[in-house]
């Protein structure tokens, strides 16, 4: 693995810890879970960005298919190994740390590892980022208008649509790519 990788790795965990530290400052009357959404959240919505950017071909975005990683392919990969480092290591404080949230870390870092390490399938692991992380703030919406005390109010139903909406589309689009770029 490349230098800048693993120095924008461990720079990506740094920064997400900070950030979070920074959040529980700002919002000390703010439970811990809600904190760490609000990273959560900010880590979707730069990892969906970052991934929109490194589209090669918006005619095709999940191409070239098995292909050399580009430099801007590995950055949003690269900063979300990172956060799943961090949100590994917070699992394991929160009191609803689980075995199986653990194993997705672990999962999820090594096969982004992976990608990187080897520097392959760039594109598909970004669409895979992509559709992964769209619908994330959404999710987390419905979580923080449960802890401001929104709990069933038209905002909560807006949050559950508009995520649901989301997912569908991303799952539809990616499946509709991969049968454009099918090739017998």
């Amino acid at each position: 693995m490349e230098d800048y990788v693993v120095n924008t790795i461990i720079g990506a965990a740094v920064f997400w810890t900070s950030l979070l530290f920074l959040i529980r400052k700002l919002l000390p009357k703010r439970s811990y879970e809600f904190c760490n959404r609000l990273v959560s959240t900010t880590h979707a919505t730069l990892g969906v960005a970052l991934a929109s950017l490194s589209v090669q071909d918006w005619t095709s975005p999940v191409s070239p298919l098995a292909s050399k990683s580009s430099p801007k392919q590995m950055q949003p990969l690269a900063i979300s190994a990172g956060y799943f480092i961090y949100d590994l290591a917070c699992s394991q404080f929160d009191k609803k740390s689980s075995f199986d949230n653990s194993i997705h870390h672990l999962v999820c870092i090594i096969g982004l590892g992976a990608g990187l390490a080897y520097q392959k399938c760039g594109s598909e692991m970004v669409a895979a980022l992509f559709v992964t992380e769209i619908s994330t703030p959404f999710l987390h919406f419905r979580e923080f208008l449960k802890e401001l005390g929104y709990r069933d109010s038209p905002f909560n139903l807006a949050a559950d649509v508009s995520c649901l909406s989301l997912l569908i589309f991303s799952l539809l689009f990616s499946v509709d790519n991969e049968k454009a770029q099918v090739d017998f």
